[in-house]
């Protein structure tokens, strides 16, 4: 087989704190003074159930390791390790998620949040080679204004150029809030020429996915797996040509598909979506990029030419520079061309 870790690829849904590494967490911790949960730092992956009180779990665990994050130095050392384990597994495009408003306290505001952010992602760019963007997320959890404020940064610092704002997303539980009362905030990054690129139909069903798909015009769907529970909504999401971010891992440990082979990967690539793996929070779901690549080869029997096309479709539903892309693209091509290693 050949080696997924080879395999040229764009990396679209890694949230920021949800990127660092066990070690780098641990570290931090004890520089802070500050008491962990166990279950943060051993081996084995969270696993809640559906449900509220398992994504209260989830949120809980989240926000001890944010609290985690409290100094400049801190948020330079994620971008920078972020950048680093994605050229390790072949990504030469990451496209990272953050939230400014939960480190702002500790560095002086907002803006210098995010540009923190954006200026390591640059330094990243030229240290490992892999092209990043940043995506600026609001959250179901606050206001709709806060969403608003934050669209406004972002708007401030858009473009195609290395470490800037390329999207604008809206992630949390999706149970929380009116999705048409965030409208107004992705309406004001859509004018700034950004991608919007909201979470939907993870939590819940395919009615989420239409109503994101009606208030929000996102040009990819963060996760969108329970599309495939309705024919008709899924003939929309391919209609309106989305693609889809599918974090097979992340699927499984919050308890909405009971086993990797029961997420619906194959339904949505048999009926023509475009797929694109992500990671979504290894630190909490131990499972990185590749791993997705695995779970697509080994639970749902993707051979190695749909294992590429699936790399394509990442890369091309990326907001990858055009030299990026043909190179990427070309790389994949050279993958699937070469002699597969021997068992």
């Amino acid at each position: 087989m050949r080696d997924l870790n080879l395999l040229p690829k764009a990396h679209l849904h890694l949230h920021f704190t949800g990127s660092m590494r066990v070690e780098t967490l641990a570290e931090l911790a004890e520089r802070h003074g500050i008491r962990l949960p166990q279950v943060l730092l051993d081996d084995d992956p969270l696993m809640v159930p559906a449900g509220e009180r398992g994504w209260f779990r989830f949120q809980r665990m989240y926000d001890a390791a944010r609290a985690c994050v409290r100094s400049e130095a801190d948020m330079r050392r994620l971008v920078a390790e972020a950048a680093a384990d994605d050229a390790a597994e072949g990504s030469g495009r990451l496209e990272i998620q953050v939230d400014p408003t939960s480190y702002a306290p500790f560095v002086g505001g907002l803006t210098p949040a995010l540009e923190i952010v954006l200026d390591e992602a640059r330094a990243a760019q030229a240290a490992t080679g892999v092209e990043i963007g940043v995506v600026v997320a609001a959250s179901r959890m606050r206001h709709p204004l806060d969403a608003r404020t934050l669209a406004r940064l972002a708007a401030k610092h858009a473009g195609d150029g290395p470490g800037q704002v390329v999207g604008f997303g809206l992630s949390n539980d999706e149970r929380r809030g009116s999705t048409a009362d965030f409208a107004g905030a992705f309406a004001i990054a859509h004018r700034a020429g950004l991608l919007s690129v909201p979470h939907g139909g993870e939590l819940l069903g395919p009615a989420h996915v239409e109503e994101v798909l009606e208030h929000l015009r996102p040009d990819r769907l963060g996760h969108g797996v329970r599309s495939a529970e309705d024919p008709r909504v899924l003939a929309r999401v391919l209609e309106d040509d989305v693609p889809l971010e599918v974090c097979p891992a992340s699927n499984v440990s919050l308890g909405v598909y009971a086993a990797p082979g029961d997420v619906p990967l194959r339904t949505l690539v048999d009926a023509g979506a475009r797929v694109a793996l992500g990671a979504d929070d290894p630190l909490l779901f131990r499972s990185r990029l590749v791993d997705q690549y695995r779970i697509a080869r080994d639970h749902h029997g993707f051979t190695d030419a749909e294992l590429a096309d699936l790399a394509r479709a990442s890369i091309t539903a990326s907001a990858a520079s055009p030299g990026a892309r043909a190179r990427l693209l070309a790389g994949v091509d050279a993958w699937l061309a070469a002699e597969p290693a021997a068992a």
